[in-house]
């Protein structure tokens, strides 16, 4: 499955083995396109056990639908290199892309190198990302539903995350630490749903043999047996950003604009997944995938069409009879 490369040609490069990146490589492998994976091999989710809410696939890890992926898209003659892709440029002419391991030519290029989570600086909570410590209600509430569940804020808007969580549990515990007080109507709201709310800056997470136990403040230990928190989202967009894609201004920070099919504004440059939307799960990723291979067939056909040499006059094209 995986393979070397030097200098080679492709139909297109696809930078990022993950969800998106696969599913890319799939559509793409399956319409008889020449395509080229280059993938560092350290997906976002490498840390958690499971994966949920993916149709078909609930609670199969989330390294083995990867390393399912990789053997299909093998079967359509998709090569995949494990290996950085340093730099690249792109015109009218097409992409090139210079990886550790050589330099790939290509017709267009896909980007789905997904994002960075940042933790908090909390001691224990790095080590306890992916089983005690987690982020998303909806991909890991069901497994914690009844569970002590808490919170331990990174912003004001961790109190939304308290309140959602509440739908799975009704021991959940708010923890402000040092950015997440909530004002008075906010605090009445936790109340009235019974989320208690602990004060104090977050030392530390309690384990015991590699297992959460709870929440160190400054005088005391508050049993938990989930921590749910939010961490900063950084796009893995440097490949993106040294071609001088457009990049827009939200509530998450600056990210890479690309529209519904994936294009930026680069010429033959597309980004999916994550790179590009903080919100994209597997389930999003793998469709969005999906859907931007099928627009970068759609731009390939028509340079072939573009390309084709003349054959003739056709009989319609001379108004001859038929």
């Amino acid at each position: 499955m995986n393979s070397t490369h030097r200098d080679v040609d492709t139909d297109v490069v696809i930078v990022g083995g993950g969800p998106a990146g696969l599913s890319a490589a799939l559509s793409l492998g399956r319409a008889r396109r020449q395509v080229l994976v280059v993938d560092q091999a350290r997906p976002r989710n490498r840390t958690a056990l499971h994966m949920h809410g993916v149709l078909g696939h609930d609670g199969l890890p989330p390294l083995e639908l990867l390393e399912k992926g990789r053997r299909e898209i093998a079967a359509y003659g998709v090569r995949v290199v494990v290996g950085d892709a340093v730099s690249a440029r792109a015109d009218e002419e097409g992409v090139e892309v210079t990886t550790d391991a050589g330099t790939i030519r290509a017709r267009h290029l896909i980007v789905a190198t997904g994002l960075t989570d940042e933790l908090p600086e909390i001691p224990g909570l790095r080590e306890q990302w992916g089983t005690g410590a987690v982020v998303c209600p909806y991909c890991d509430g069901w497994e914690h539903r009844h569970h002590v569940i808490g919170v331990v804020a990174t912003s004001a808007q961790s109190v939304g995350q308290a309140q959602l969580l509440r739908q799975w549990s009704d021991r959940v515990v708010y923890f402000p630490n040092v950015v997440g007080e909530p004002d008075a109507a906010e605090a009445d709201a936790l109340a009235r749903r019974g989320i208690r709310v602990e004060r104090g800056a977050v030392e530390s997470l309690v384990t015991s043999n590699d297992r959460l136990e709870g929440i160190r403040l400054a005088q005391r230990t508050v049993p938990v047996d989930v921590v749910f928190t939010g961490p900063t989202l950084r796009p893995n967009d440097a490949l993106l950003r040294s071609l001088g894609a457009r990049a827009a201004d939200g509530p998450a920070g600056s990210w890479i604009d690309a529209d519904r099919d994936g294009r930026t504004s680069l010429p033959r440059v597309w980004a999916v997944g994550n790179v590009v939307d903080p919100r994209a799960n597997v389930s999003v990723s793998l469709g969005l995938g999906s859907l931007t291979a099928g627009a970068v067939n759609a731009e390939l056909v028509q340079e072939d069409i573009t390309r084709a040499p003349a054959v003739g006059t056709s009989p319609l094209a001379s108004g001859t009879a038929l």
